[in-house]
């Protein structure tokens, strides 16, 4: 698999100096036929070659994309041995047989299955972790039939004191996953910068940094998965507020937000609610912590203030008045209350009986 990777990465290297000769004496890049053309080496399966010229196609295409947005866009780079972590077997040349996963130009290798497929196996990728781990990641894809449903609705306020504020008053905790690991990963990177460039104990140090940073990953990840599955499964309409998560993320609070991983959270939400016949809305942000729930009177607060109190006699928490204002705008305003229910930003429902196509991935590890 070594070998694979680092085959990958001189045909990919190699595709890249061809496609800035070619720029250079045409003014154009080659099309995907003729990437293919030259993606021939007797080493690789010939679709994995192919999927490397698929890739760079990809990254040449989207910065062309990017460039005509007015965006910023680098040109793709050469690979080292670091940056090329993975293959793609894209429709076959692999087999799954019980407890050893058989790879075309590899043979059979042993693993841990971690849970059962379903569905009709669509691509292979094999991924080496930087803690050294590798993974054999599955896409596969099954007919989903959700049954719509009518339950209960909550309106979700995302912040940093409290993961989340539900507009029912209940409170998730923050687990702050960045503080409990924070110590281990200084030491791990302490010992990295004392290590000679190049040396044995250099790679030694750096695979213990890549290893608590990914047990960091996988905490996080944990929490966000189960907490998605149990407030998919107990509401079937959940409103959030529609975070710029990346622009919040250039703030003095940027450590603090980032750690939370509020923009996988509500990934996750979407589909596993989907999944359960609920729906997910994402609501405009702007004002739910200033705005009374209650009279919708707006009085400005700083991020200082935790308490809500409006002189119309409302007080709380300000996160569950955010919440409450929040679940108010995805369902137009409540009965009783004068919330102007403002325009849904995005909303991602399921109707009841419709057949959908869901992708899934399924992990497998080695090592």
């Amino acid at each position: 698999m070594e070998e694979h990777l680092g085959a990958c990465r001189v045909l990919w290297n190699s595709l890249l100096e061809y496609v800035k000769t070619y720029y250079q004496q045409t003014g154009k890049f080659p099309s995907r036929k003729q990437l293919y053309a030259i993606a021939k080496p007797d080493f690789l399966f010939s679709q994995v070659a192919q999927n490397v010229a698929d890739r760079l196609h990809k990254a040449l295409m989207l910065m062309v994309k990017m460039k005509k947005a007015g965006r910023k866009a680098g040109f793709p780079r050469f690979k080292s041995e670091e940056r090329m972590r993975s293959f793609c077997y894209p429709q076959f040349g692999f087999r799954l047989n019980g407890k050893k996963l058989e790879l075309s130009k590899i043979g059979a290798i042993n693993i841990k299955k971690h849970r059962e497929l379903e569905g009709e196996i669509k691509t292979l990728t094999i991924k080496k972790a930087r803690s050294g781990r590798w993974h054999a990641v599955f896409i596969t894809e099954k007919e989903l039939t959700p049954a719509s449903r009518d339950g209960e609705s909550t309106g979700i306020d995302l912040g940093i004191e409290n993961f989340a504020y539900l507009s029912n008053g209940e409170v998730i905790p923050n687990p702050r996953h960045l503080k409990l690991g924070e110590e281990r990963l200084k030491k791990a990177q302490q010992m990295l910068s004392r290590k000679k460039k190049g040396s044995g104990n250099r790679t030694k140090a750096r695979l213990k940094l890549a290893r608590a940073h990914e047990a960091l990953a996988n905490r996080r990840m944990d929490f966000l998965h189960k907490l998605s599955k149990k407030i998919a499964g107990a509401y079937s309409l959940i409103a959030l507020e529609n975070l710029d998560v990346k622009g919040m993320s250039g703030s003095f609070l940027a450590k603090h937000i980032l750690d939370c991983g509020w923009t996988g959270f509500i990934h996750m939400l979407r589909y596993k609610a989907e999944e359960a016949g609920g729906a997910v809305v994402l609501v405009d942000p702007a004002n739910t912590s200033q705005r009374c729930s209650s009279c919708s009177r707006v009085a400005k607060k700083s991020l200082a203030e935790r308490w809500h109190s409006c002189a119309c006699g409302a007080s709380m928490h300000r996160d569950l008045n955010a919440a409450i204002n929040i679940l108010q705008r995805a369902t137009g305003g409540t009965p009783g209350s004068h919330a102007p229910g403002e325009a849904i930003s995005t909303h991602y429902k399921v109707n009841g009986q419709i057949s959908s196509v869901k992708e899934e991935a399924h992990g497998f590890s080695r090592g």
